[in-house]
């Protein structure tokens, strides 16, 4: 395997979790890590083998240098990070059990990123020599700023012929600054070559309609089908839409597959059943970078769309934003290696 360059580029947080599963400030502490879409998918493919750099802003203070020494930690590249004014934004945690949901606050207004403007990031530095860039629907979101600095940097990426992956993520919680996400995303799409959703990101971010419901925590495969047949035919400049499957029994027990649709040919995925969730925040992203690696590592649609699933299904079991898994892990669980069992 060729050692691929990937630039990814969004918000790094801190990440303060309540212990375990405890209300937000049933006791006085807070578990304090980082995490955010793109930087969780670049240390899950650094972790992978690959020379991965990350682009955001963050402050210049003590808290954007542990940041920054966190990623470095895991061999991301951080030269083309942008040290400014503003803050570091934070995410609030508590984990679900059972029948009460996790649920996340954000605290990222003024964000150092969120302020850096159209023309603060070289990109035509960054993406020299680079085979692959990934972003999700989260920074468009952010605010107009970033919105802007992300077509700058899909459209410096096309003119690179660098290949465009990206997780079409709607976050409810954002789109504040007078914009929809329909308003956004469907031109922001045109310019990727691998989309990667849930059925809410279709719908919500997208704008289009399908009858696929996931309430009963029950889906039929066929609907989508039906639905990834959509996205290819509203967005011809796609090769492939893949969409995470995510059955939710309780906050503990989910059923967790994927699909992906190339245009010729619909794959599925085997269906792993997850019990005892840990920590499922980061496992979308985890399945970004499965794929990615999958797409480069083996040229196999199926293959890769196993790796992705199977890289985000122990992802479940490890706390904090960063999957921190192995090739040889997540391989051996796609060869059917699911007990458990202690290695010795």
């Amino acid at each position: 395997m060729k050692i691929k360059r990937i630039v990814t580029f969004g918000e790094v947080m801190l990440r303060l979790k309540s212990p375990g599963t405890e209300r937000l400030f049933q006791s006085p502490s807070m578990e304090a890590t980082f995490g955010g879409g793109e930087a969780n998918v670049a240390i899950s493919l650094a972790n992978f083998g690959f020379d991965v750099a990350f682009c955001t802003a963050l402050p210049k203070n003590i808290i954007g240098d542990a940041c920054c020494n966190e990623l470095r930690r895991w061999g991301v590249d951080t030269s083309f990070i942008l040290r400014n004014d503003g803050r570091m934004g934070v995410y609030y945690l508590e984990n679900g059990s059972n029948q009460r949901p996790s649920n996340v606050i954000y605290d990222r207004d003024f964000s150092a990123i969120s302020i850096a403007g159209p023309g603060d990031i070289n990109w035509k530095e960054i993406f020299d020599g680079a085979d692959w860039f990934h972003i999700t629907g989260i920074t468009p979101a952010i605010s107009e700023n970033t919105m802007k600095l992300s077509f700058e940097a899909v459209k410096e990426a096309r003119k690179k012929r660098v290949t465009i992956s990206c997780d079409f993520n709607y976050r409810s919680k954002l789109w504040k600054y007078g914009k929809k996400a329909t308003d956004i995303m469907p031109e922001f799409v045109n310019y990727v070559d691998y989309g990667i959703a849930n059925e809410e990101d279709c719908q919500k971010s997208l704008g289009i309609e399908t009858n696929v419901k996931v309430d009963a925590g029950i889906l039929d495969i066929n609907k989508y089908r039906t639905l990834s047949d959509k996205v290819l035919k509203n967005f011809p400049n796609l090769k492939a839409i893949a969409i995470t499957l995510r059955e939710s029994k309780s906050a503990d027990i989910n059923e967790w597959s994927g699909c992906i649709n190339d245009g010729n040919y619909f794959y599925t995925s085997i269906k792993y059943e997850i019990r005892d969730i840990i920590d499922r925040i980061g496992g979308g992203d985890a399945f970004s970078a499965g794929l990615i690696y999958g797409l480069n590592a083996y040229g196999n649609t199926q293959k890769a769309l196993d790796f992705a699933v199977a890289a985000s299904c122990l992802k479940h079991s490890i706390p904090g934003d960063f999957n921190r898994v192995s090739v040889e892990e997540v391989e051996k669980l796609m060869g059917g290696e699911a007990s458990g069992r202690i290695l010795r």
